[in-house]
């Protein structure tokens, strides 16, 4: 028998097209799969008809397992596959053998508006769980790791089953990619940078999103990196503070929004003091001059220039929280966005005074830069739950904003020095320490314009943030790992 079959899902004229053909003169080939479909009277004797829901049920994962006869399969996910490279099938081939991984993936050329472009894929690790994890199109899978991991806690999923199925996969395998183009692909319909970003909290794909975290959690318990809840309160009247909350403002070239953020921050009407703390990055557009202005009119606002030129945002700050004067609680403002209105300050406040917690967390509203909401509208982050959040957060991309920080704590934990996802690990660290309270209604809008740091990333930009934020899940956890063997020793 052959090493190879391939499944490939509904097209237009799918007999007469061309890759079946290729497929079907290969010789590493034993059967092709395809849905049925109008105009198959005659088909070649390697052809079979397999008819599934969608990748995303259980059962049409177990209808595969049971379909597919040979050692291994090349999945197509998306009809748009215009052909592999002319050795494709046989490097799928060979790297699978000689890595024994359980799936092999690779990089692939993408049509796009008439151009041949790159799309380079990011390689796999511990932390790479989360749901939308680009593997591209194809999955080159050994079906003895596909009916392996169907005896591993079976469950039945109508979202989640190829997500389940690969994590399963990660656990008894090794999961590879092949960083060499082996096909091409029309443009793939891939998300936005922008409309993924927010994908995991739109109210509309709530369904999915449970089943996704059930599987997360599932895979989780599998590798001893679950984390029951975790209820550590603090004492939040240790130490003497001059102000009771700061607000940090890190800033480089904002001129556009900075008279709005900080007009924005000093407008808060509170029971208690505070003050702006605000780190001028080094700005090139007037934003500097601009700020000692704002610091001659607002009196509790100090307006900081770090002394050195290699800090980014979680340099910032860094600098911001070691201040002498900064107060009992850091509270995050981007340098574009505004409060909801004067009283969110001490909606914060509230929280931690109410949940003695080291971190609260917030909910905002997304809008353009003249304040009009824009879709999703609310990002309320309602995936967080007390029972599960820490574990969950492991799966999705951020945990909310406006994000807050009991100051003690924070200032014992080294803020990574880089200009994304210093807030993600954050919020890993202190939910995996301590009780997070978490604020639904929102406090401040969240400004969508074109110089926003996520906005419109190309791949390269957008692999390298997935990387990093990949890196932070596999840190946090092979420390959740450590913590739960020490609790069993």
């Amino acid at each position: 028998m052959k090493p190879i079959s391939i499944y490939l899902p509904n097209s237009d004229n799918l007999a007469a097209n061309e890759l079946i053909k290729s497929f079907s003169d290969s010789s590493l080939v034993e059967e092709i799969f395809i849905p049925n479909q109008a105009g198959q009277e005659q088909l070649p004797s390697a052809i079979k008809l397999l008819n599934l829901e969608g990748f995303g049920r259980s059962r049409s994962v177990r209808k595969i397992a049971e379909s597919v006869k040979t050692e291994y399969l090349l999945l197509v996910l998306t009809p748009t596959i215009t052909g592999l490279q002319s050795i494709g099938l046989e490097r799928f081939l060979q790297i699978a053998k000689e890595s024994k991984a359980g799936i092999v993936y690779s990089d692939y050329n993408e049509f796009k508006n008439g151009l041949l472009t790159l799309h380079q894929t990011i390689d796999y690790q511990i932390g790479s769980i989360r749901d939308d994890f680009d593997f591209g199109p194809i999955l080159f899978i050994k079906m003895m790791a596909l009916l392996s991991a169907l005896t591993i806690n079976p469950a039945e999923y109508q979202f989640a089953g190829l997500y389940d199925l690969r994590l399963k996969i990660s656990e008894i395998d090794t999961i590879m990619r092949i960083p060499e183009v082996l096909y091409s692909v029309n443009e793939f319909g891939k998300r936005s940078s922008e409309k993924r970003l927010f994908a995991y909290v739109d109210p509309g794909n709530r369904d999915l999103q449970i089943e996704m975290e059930r599987a997360a959690t599932a895979h989780l318990k599998n590798i001893g990196a679950f984390l029951e809840p975790v209820a550590r309160e603090v004492e939040i009247g240790d130490g003497r503070f001059e102000y009771e909350v700061s607000v940090i403002i890190p800033v480089k070239d904002r001129i556009r929004t900075i008279d709005d953020a900080i007009r924005s921050a000093a407008g808060q009407i509170t029971t208690f003091p505070f003050n702006i703390i605000v780190v001028d990055n080094h700005s090139n557009d007037g934003t500097t001059d601009r700020l000692k202005e704002l610091s001659l009119k607002y009196k509790n606002m100090i307006h900081l220039i770090p002394e050195t030129m290699d800090l980014l945002i979680g340099g910032c700050w860094n600098l911001a929280v070691h201040h002498p004067r900064c107060g009992r609680f850091a509270v995050q403002l981007d340098s574009d966005d505004v409060y909801k209105d004067p009283g969110s300050l001490q909606i914060i406040f509230d929280t931690f005074q109410k949940e003695k917690c080291a971190m609260v967390i917030g909910s905002y509203i997304l809008s353009d830069i003249s304040l009009n909401e824009i879709p999703p509208g609310l990002i309320d982050h309602r995936e967080w739950t007390a029972e599960n959040g820490p574990n969950n957060a492991l799966r999705i991309n951020g945990l909310g904003a406006p994000r807050a920080f009991f100051t003690p704590v924070l200032r014992k934990i080294s803020i990574p020095n880089v200009s994304y996802g210093e807030d993600y690990f954050l919020g890993l660290t202190f939910s995996r320490l301590f009780k997070i309270g978490r604020i639904y209604n929102p406090v401040y809008y969240c400004r969508r314009w074109e110089n926003n740091t996520d906005a419109q990333l190309d791949i390269k930009k957008q692999n390298a943030h997935d990387f990093y934020k990949d890196n932070l899940r596999s840190m946090e956890i092979t420390i959740r790992q450590h913590l739960n063997i020490e609790k069993e020793q």
